[in-house]
């Protein structure tokens, strides 16, 4: 991934090593934990299901979330080549053909789509040990950028993920647009789903995407379809009049 993830809260890590690298380092030591899943996994590349299995792991390569891994018998071999890595034959690349393209990168979610069972998954699998939970708060919250007051709102959905900091969803009314500029951003979030952005600018200081809102989130974030948050990180955020600690 290494992409940027604001509003999912999950920004993979810069990538330091490339593919082989990081194959031969997982050889060699091994991923940081790994478990298994009844979950039918699917990767879908250019009209073709270049895998399916229903004995996949969920592979923690860093602390972040998991990658989905499955048996070389989960592979479409008459797709696919492999390319060994190093000396032993432990590591291969492999390399794989749809309809109309070939690509020799990792089967990671850069591909057209991949599937847990039928449902899409979005940009990278959901972790088995953290959950969202979204409840109606009327809770006033205030948002400000060098004193000017750019949203405030009473009718606000808050998202709690686990260790992660309360994300406040409030009307995309309650927010004062003139200090607003559209942003050409879009992240993909496992749990919510595709979120557009906005920039907002006071006073000649703009600060990049520190508004997102999903326009069709998954049913399991529904709560907060059309809502708006702002990246507590980026403004200051008073709740109930109180200010929120960095």
């Amino acid at each position: 991934m290494g992409q940027k993830d604001a509003a999912a809260d999950r920004v993979a890590p810069t990538p330091t090593m490339g593919l082989k690298e990081l194959a031969l380092r997982l050889a060699a030591k091994g991923p940081l934990k790994t478990e298994q899943t009844a979950r039918r996994v699917r990767v879908l590349f250019d009209g073709i299901y270049l895998a399916d299995s229903t004995s996949a792991y969920h592979v923690w390569e860093h602390k972040y979330y998991p990658y989905f891994y499955f048996p070389t018998s989960g592979l479409k071999v008459h797709y696919v080549t492999r390319e060994p890595i190093g000396d032993d034959d432990i590591v291969s690349l492999v390399t794989y053909k749809g309809l109309t393209r070939t690509d020799s990168t990792t089967l990671m979610f850069t591909k057209d789509a991949w599937f847990e069972e039928d449902q899409p998954i979005y940009q990278h699998p959901k972790d088995p040990y953290k959950r969202i939970d979204i409840l109606p708060s009327t809770r006033k919250i205030t948002v400000k950028v060098h004193g000017v007051v750019i949203a405030e709102s009473t009718l606000n959905m808050f998202l709690f993920e686990t260790m992660l900091r309360t994300r406040h969803y409030m009307p995309q009314t309650a927010i004062n647009w003139q200090y607003t500029t559209h942003s050409p951003t879009v992240t993909k979030c496992p749990y919510k789903g595709t979120a557009e952005y906005y920039n907002i600018v006071v006073d000649g200081d703009e600060i990049k995407d520190a508004i997102w809102w999903y326009r069709h989130p998954t049913r399991e974030s529904a709560l907060i379809e059309g809502m708006a948050c702002f990246y507590n990180e980026k403004v200051d955020v008073y709740v109930d009049d109180v200010k929120e600690e960095p």
